[in-house]
């Protein structure tokens, strides 16, 4: 692997990491030239996910510094390639997690290419060329036409960022037991975050009866109120567990602290799933009794393959689905990271590519 090869010939400003401090600085790199299945995007937003903040600080032992991230994109497209046919010159587009998959494998030919062995992400990963992946905290980006999806005319393209990846992760799981096609279930959703706003939405959008299971008892308000949400548990609150046992058909769970799984499978009817989407550091604590008794299953989740992304770009196109976005500028990044690790934001930062140069600290040539 490199940085770079031969063919990364465009200059382009960023700001990146350059150790496990998890500093954020402007940062000038290389991006390789636009091939036939490539397009080119002008980045104007991406939004701040908490994988991010893992990867700056190498919470998982795996970043590869430089590290620029960043894969909650959209922008507009400036250049295609011979081979792309779907998308034109000033399209608004967006770009996942994923840059590079085998594309033939039964995962990618079923559209599951997040699942491919050989999956390669937008940063941090190592594309086909051998090269580096660099993200969205940049001005500009070359991505494989296969893993870009068309933005709704009606999203603001801000709020749209974060459904990139918040939203294709707690959606895919919700397609897959058909929660978008067959309304009238009692679902439940664990954790009001970046993740748990979105999958409300959903829910409401898809005609459930949702309720939000929580620990923060402050946030009852808004889940009703603002979201809309049908109900909310205290998960800390054995009252409001007991009455809530065999209710719920469904549940999404986001929460990304260690937890037992016991409490929350009791909310389960016989028969029910949780789906856990949130990815603690800690293993979590799985009792086996409500799940023999209760004949409950404990799956996993991760993203969404492409066709998932489409299909829910669209569907959030048509019932007018967006993120809960806190705007910010690349030269408050650290800031913006530090409130990420507090959870200190409703409900997702979303960075302004656009913004000043000058206040981002970039050469005012770049």
């Amino acid at each position: 692997m490199a940085q770079t090869t031969p063919n990364h010939t465009q200059t382009v400003s960023g700001w990146a990491a350059h150790d496990s401090s998890g500093k954020i600085t402007p940062f000038i790199f290389k991006r390789r030239e636009n091939g036939i299945n490539d397009v080119t995007i002008e980045i104007l937003y991406c939004g701040i996910c908490h994988t991010d903040l893992h990867h700056v600080r190498n919470d998982w032992g795996i970043t590869m510094y430089p590290v620029v991230p960043g894969h909650e994109i959209t922008g507009v497209i400036t250049k295609v390639g011979s081979n792309v046919k779907e998308f034109e010159v000033g399209d608004r587009v967006g770009v996942g997690c994923l840059a590079a998959t085998c594309l033939e494998c039964d995962f990618c030919k079923d559209s599951q290419e997040n699942y491919c062995d050989q999956v390669q992400f937008t940063y941090n990963g190592i594309f086909w060329d051998g090269s580096i992946t660099y993200g969205g905290y940049s001005k500009m980006l070359v991505a494989d036409h296969r893993y870009v999806v068309r933005i709704p005319a009606n999203l603001p393209l801000d709020a749209t960022a974060p459904l990139l990846c918040a939203g294709v992760t707690v959606f895919s799981p919700m397609k897959d037991h058909n929660l978008h096609q067959a309304p009238g279930k009692k679902i439940g959703v664990v954790g009001l975050g970046g993740l748990g706003h979105v999958a409300v939405k959903f829910g409401k959008a898809f005609g459930h009866h949702v309720t939000v299971i929580s620990t923060s008892p402050s946030k009852e308000k808004e889940a009703k109120e603002r979201l809309g949400a049908d109900d909310f548990l205290v998960s800390t609150d054995a009252q409001q567990l007991k009455k809530g046992m065999r209710t719920l058909d469904f549940i999404l769970n986001t929460v990304s602290a260690k937890h037992s799984l016991g409490p929350l499978l009791e909310l389960l009817k016989v028969n029910g799933t949780m789906v856990v989407v949130g990815a603690p550091d800690q293993p979590f604590e799985l009792p086996s009794f409500p799940m023999i008794f209760g004949k409950r299953a404990v799956k996993g989740s991760v993203i969404g393959g492409m066709r998932d992304t489409k299909e829910m770009m669209e569907l959030c196109g048509k019932h007018n689905i967006t993120c809960d976005i806190e705007v910010t500028t690349p030269d408050k990044l650290n800031e913006a990271l530090d409130r990420v690790a507090k959870n200190d934001v409703r409900y997702r930062f979303v960075i302004d590519i656009a913004a000043s140069s000058a206040a981002a600290g970039l050469p005012s040539n770049l």
